[in-house]
């Protein structure tokens, strides 16, 4: 019976000492940092899936000279260049409250189009572009409050033009005989300078605004179809963009 006790007493001495070092762990005082990381979600990494629409305006590239302005959902036609819906997504990675690095891509759903276009064809044609953008980008937020930042960033990346070239008229064949769409594709490269800002609305979710200032660099020459459909952006081209953001934040 007492070698029973005598074991049942070291038991009970080796449990309390193997639960004194979380004791002490649990009472130590928390830094600095880790009471910014309680206070602040964006003191601690996580990532960023980023949902964007708004409008792209290539202020000095209508599509056609009887089509200036293009056509967006709210605001119609802008200047006298393209104008066109835009949607995409950013994936960032945030590894401190000042700064992000990412990747994301821009297309535009709804092309202008131009239905009084001819070519040298002469025949009832419609001529519309789409675009579609992607690349690296990085973040320095200048502005960091509890729920609302400011950052600026840079951009860098490849953009792809589409002229595609349809004929309204004649009659309908087996597309085995061909299609009456013609598809022109330009590749560049894209690079430019961003602002803008968040609402942090919850721990998770955020509500933001981007404006984004890019220059497109297009091969120096057009190129051209057999019967005289060309591409249309060539050389440097100005392009702004204006978008309204929501985002989910992970935690890591």
């Amino acid at each position: 019976m007492v070698v029973k006790y005598k074991r049942l007493v070291v038991f009970c001495m080796y449990v309390l000492a193997a639960s004194a070092p979380a004791v002490a762990r649990a009472d130590t005082p928390k830094t600095a940092s880790d009471l910014a990381r309680e206070i602040d979600p964006s003191a601690r990494p996580h990532t960023v899936a980023e949902l964007e629409a708004g409008i792209l305006v290539l202020p000095k590239a209508p599509i056609s000279t009887s089509q200036r302005g293009g056509d967006t959902p709210i605001f119609g036609a802008v200047g006298t260049g393209d104008a066109t819906a835009q949607l995409g997504l950013h994936f960032l990675f945030r590894g401190g409250p000042e700064w992000a690095v990412g990747a994301g891509f821009l297309f535009a759903p709804r092309p202008t189009a131009d239905s009084q276009y001819g070519g040298a064809s002469g025949l009832q044609r419609t001529h519309a572009r789409s675009y579609f953008s992607f690349g690296a980008e990085g973040r320095y937020y200048f502005l960091h409050l509890r729920k609302i930042e400011a950052f600026a960033g840079l951009n860098l990346g490849g953009v792809v033009i589409a002229d595609r070239f349809s004929t309204d008229a004649g009659p309908d064949v087996p597309s085995i005989l061909g299609t009456k769409e013609v598809t022109m594709r330009t590749e560049g490269y894209a690079v430019g300078l961003e602002v803008g800002a968040a609402w942090l609305f919850s721990d998770r979710w955020i509500a933001g605004l981007a404006i984004r200032s890019d220059r497109w660099i297009m091969p120096s020459s057009p190129q051209c179809s057999p019967i005289g459909d060309c591409t249309t952006l060539s050389g440097v081209v100005d392009a702004f963009e204006l978008g309204l953001t929501i985002g989910y934040r992970i935690p890591l």
